[in-house]
Formats: structure tokens, C-alpha cells, sequence
């Protein structure tokens, strides 16, 4: 005689993976917010977080370590440009816009921000109405997940290649830049999808910084305490050292440069992890 419990454990098991499935099939690969903010959907995964020993720009801060990133989430295609910081703030504090950038238009990073800044807006993205209605929870991307993100399943220095030779094609940095920000998504993306995380603005992320924990991780979000945020990517006043996938920036979330910007990512209901970018400084 069939053991009935069994059965119906295996059942509710298979209705289970049936239902998250179905969920996965029904997230959209990229979405479009109400201020046309596109944003694309990261996979889960893990990854080897830092530099190996072979990188010859290696910094001592870098050391490799797994992460496992559980859950899919969002993240900003572009840098947030001046004109959607203005369509949510009310103003725009960047330095390179008007006439010092020859009139180009708004899609331009949004630079000269704070950590602060960066999360104040993601907070008030978050309440727009439109945004309310479709559950949307944005926020600053983790420092694992954006590397991640910027590898996008690559292992080497940069997202293309272990040589900078490259670059050029895929940031803007100190060697190209004209000494200025410039329009997102004019250069190559990385295989995800995702522009300028080499270079152009150095860009915020939740974390607190701190050293790497030495063993294998899941979801991490930096240490509970600590005066620095973390930075990632480079931007156009560095060199392509600074903008290596690895490469990480430090500083207080108070200071305002025309180097320093930030893209967004997004928790939602379907079970995006929320960081806790939010803590106090």
C-alpha cells in the first residue's frame, strides 16, 4: 500500500517548484519605471568577489572570496542621469552640466551627490505613485552585487578582458574623457546589459566599507559599523586601474565630488532582497 503522506509531500513539493517557475517566467527581463528609468533583471549566482594574485593592479583590499548571490534583483541599466535627479529631487547639484558640457542634454550622470543624496532619492522614487502602485522598493545596490553585476559572469579585470587596451570602448576614464562626465550608454555595455560601470562616475553602494570576510558568503552587505562607504567602478577623472571590475573606493558618505554618482537597484514583493542601506551613518 502507497505510503499517502509521501505522496502528498512530493505533490505539494512539485506544485512548489511548479509555482516559483511560473514566477520566474513572469518577471520581465527589463523594466521601465515611471520617470523611464530602464532597469535590468540580474540572476542569481555565485562568483569569485576580488582580484587573484596574478592581477598585476591588485590592492591588498581585494582578496578573492566566494559569494553567492541567492535571489535575482534589479539593477539600473544607466547611471542615474541629471535629468531624472531633478524629475525626483527638484534640483540638480551636478557640476559638469549647461554650458560646461556644451549644452548636451540631460542624460548625463548626476554627480557631486552624497551617500545620503543617493539614498534619499532612491526613498522618494520608491513613493511615487506610480512606483507605489507597482511595488517597487528601490535602493542602493549591495558591494557584492555590484561587482557581480559589473563581471556579469566574467572572471577577468575588466568585464571584457584582463588588458586595458579595450577600455576605451567600455568607460570613460581619465585617458578618454576630455576631462568631463559624458552621456550615458554611449559605449559598449557589459554582457548583462548594464553601461558605464567601468568608469564615467564613481558610483555609491550600501555597504559600509570594510575588509572581506575570509571564508565563502551569502548576500553580503558589508560590516555593521564603520565611517566609509564604499564606491565602485572609477570614474573619468582615474585610471583604468581604478575602474577594474575589483577595484574598490572608499570615503565619507558626506563628501560631494564631481567624480561620484550612483545607479539604482530595485527590491520588489516577488522576492527581491531589500538591503539595509538605510542604517545610520
Amino acid at each position: 500500500m502507497p505510503n499517502t503522506p509521501s505522496i502528498i509531500s512530493k505533490g505539494i513539493v512539485l506544485m512548489l517548484i511548479f509555482f516559483l517557475e511560473h514566477l520566474q517566467a513572469q518577471t520581465p527581463k527589463e523594466i521601465t519605471n515611471s520617470i523611464g528609468m530602464k532597469l535590468v533583471r540580474i540572476p542569481k549566482g555565485t562568483f569569485m568577489m576580488g582580484s587573484p594574485e596574478s592581477d598585476l593592479n591588485r590592492q591588498n583590499n581585494e582578496t578573492q572570496h566566494e559569494v553567492t548571490i541567492s535571489k535575482d534583483f534589479y539593477l539600473g541599466v544607466h547611471d542615474v542621469t541629471q535629468a531624472q535627479y531633478e524629475k525626483v529631487i527638484g534640483k540638480n547639484p551636478s557640476h559638469f552640466q549647461g554650458a560646461v558640457v556644451s549644452n548636451e542634454n540631460a542624460d548625463i550622470p548626476v554627480e557631486n551627490v552624497s551617500w545620503d543624496d543617493a539614498v534619499e532619492f532612491c526613498k522618494k522614487l520608491s513613493d511615487l505613485p506610480e512606483e507605489k502602485k507597482a511595488g517597487r522598493l528601490y535602493r542602493l545596490p549591495t558591494e557584492a552585487e555590484w561587482e557581480y553585476a559589473c563581471r556579469a559572469g566574467s572572471k577577468t579585470a575588466y568585464s571584457f578582458d584582463d588588458e586595458e587596451g579595450l577600455l576605451p570602448e567600455y568607460g570613460w576614464f581619465k585617458r578618454n574623457s576630455s576631462n568631463r562626465t559624458h552621456t550615458v550608454g554611449l559605449l559598449e555595455s557589459n554582457a548583462w546589459g548594464l553601461y558605464d560601470m567601468h568608469g564615467n562616475v564613481w558610483e555609491w553602494c550600501s555597504d559600509r566599507y570594510g575588509e572581506y570576510p575570509k571564508g565563502a558568503v551569502s548576500d553580503p552587505t558589508g560590516p555593521k559599523e564603520g565611517s566609509f562607504r564604499v564606491l565602485r567602478g572609477g570614474s573619468w577623472n582615474d585610471g583604468a586601474a581604478r575602474c577594474r571590475s575589483a577595484s574598490r573606493g572608499w570615503i565619507d558618505p558626506s563628501i560631494r565630488i564631481s567624480g561620484l554618482g550612483f545607479r539604482v537597484a530595485l527590491s520588489s514583493p516577488s522576492g527581491i532582497p531589500r538591503s539595509p542601506e538605510a542604517d545610520s551613518k
